[in-house]
Parts: structure tokens; sequence; C-alpha cells
């Protein structure tokens, strides 16, 4: 469903990449893990267009869509949520899912838009707040938001970029139990850049790690847990020794 090829990404004198290789299978569930810094949100911005790799390349369903801008990544069917929330802080929350389901795959009518918003919206547990402006919102909420946004363009590649970050212990269990449910329903393939290692550990069949830009491990989450290099540069010991 998608693979990318050596990918590689500088910023000035930083390389934020280097010849990062991977393969997502359609409907798998797939972590992405590593330091901050690591280049987990610069792979995901190179997959949706944000910024084109400086090497490398991206395919999509067989397709090359490296350099593809970020409106015709979305349109071909992958969405991806922001580490940092960005809604439409002026903008309610149904209206704000309306949006992308106006520039996503599929049928654009206004009607269509408004009853796909709608059923999202009651999907990721807002109904009681579709009317209530964004920037009124929890952070929680404004994760169920940002979620219900990327469902929108009816993606069949979501990136979840650290959506159970600054969450609680009631609010993360919340999330994981909507991950199935996306997963159930839309049968959609999913990406995940997280910190939250209980959340990968329950959810992802397979996870990658990355470490200054360069991928040094791929497997299992029990697998990965028991990496030594793994250990070293990201879990720590107090994490083995669980």
């Amino acid at each position: 469903m998608l693979r990318g090829v050596g990918i590689t990404k500088r910023f000035g004198g930083v390389t934020a990449l280097r010849n990062v290789s991977f393969e997502v299978g359609a409907g798998e569930l797939v972590g992405l893990i590593g330091p901050n810094g690591s280049g987990k949100s610069t792979l995901f911005s190179v997959i949706s267009g944000f910024h084109p790799p400086d090497e490398g390349a991206v395919f999509f369903d067989g397709r090359d869509i490296t350099g593809a801008r970020p409106h015709t990544v979305a349109q071909m069917g992958i969405a991806r949520t922001f580490q940092i929330v960005r809604p439409f802080t002026g903008m309610t929350v149904v209206e704000n899912v309306r949006v992308g389901a106006l520039y996503g795959r599929g049928e654009r009518s206004i009607a269509v838009a408004d009853r796909r918003a709608r059923e999202l919206v009651e999907f990721v547990g807002l109904e009681q707040r579709a009317d209530t402006l964004a920037r009124n919102l929890t952070l929680a909420e404004k994760k169920r938001l940002e979620i219900a946004r990327a469902l929108s363009i009816q993606p069949r590649v979501l990136l979840l970029d650290e959506v159970f970050a600054g969450l609680n212990p009631t609010e993360v269990r919340g999330a994981i139990d909507l991950i199935a449910r996306i997963r159930s329903q839309f049968g959609v393939t999913i990406i995940m850049v997280e910190h939250v290692l209980k959340a990968l550990m329950e959810t992802c069949e397979r996870i990658i790690v990355l470490s200054y830009g360069e991928k040094i491990a791929e497997g299992a989450p029990s697998a990965i847990a028991a990496d030594p290099h793994v250990i070293s540069v990201y879990l720590g010991k107090t994490y083995a020794a669980r």
C-alpha cells in the first residue's frame, strides 16, 4: 500500500532523514518510534507532500507520488494528523470536519460533506460538541477532532502523529479504543508516531524505529522491546526491566 525507498531529507546542514526505506501493507497498523528529533514527523511530512525528499521516492499503491503536493496526496487517499493540533479555531467542530469532506475523495457536494461530517463527529464521540467552536475544546477533544478531520477525506492510509500525547490514562484508553474502531469500521491502513509505548504495544503489529534520521530496527513489538540497540537509544533500561 505504501513504500518508501532510500528517503533522505535535509534542512540546511541538518540531515533529518538518511536513506530510510519501509513498506506498509494494506490494513496494517504500524508504529513509528524514536527519540525526539529522530525524523518521525519529517517522514510523515515527506509522505504527505509537505516536504519533498532530497533523495529517494515514495510509492502509494504502486504509484510514484514523490514530491506531489499535499492536497494531491490527500485526494489520492493519504491523510495525516499533526503533533500540535491545528483546527480552524473560529469554526465549529462540524464545520472543521466538513472542510475535509469537501476536499477529500469521492463526492464533494455540500449536502454529502455535511452528512459525512456529522457522522464522523458522532463516530469520534464529539456529537455533544458539534456546534462548539474548536477553540473551546479540551486537548483530548481537539485530538478527536483531528482524527475526524483526517477521516473526512475518506483515506486509505492514515498517518497519526502523537494522538496520545498530553492525554491522561483514561483518555489514552479511549483513544486506543477509537483506533480499534477505525480499523474495524473503515479498514484503513494506519501508521502511528507515538511516545506512549503502552498504546503502541497494545495496538501495533509491527514497529519501525528511527534514530538520528536512520532506521535502526523494525519488527514485532515484543522484538523491539527486547532489542538492545533500541533499549540503548530510546526505551532505556527501566522500560526493558518491566
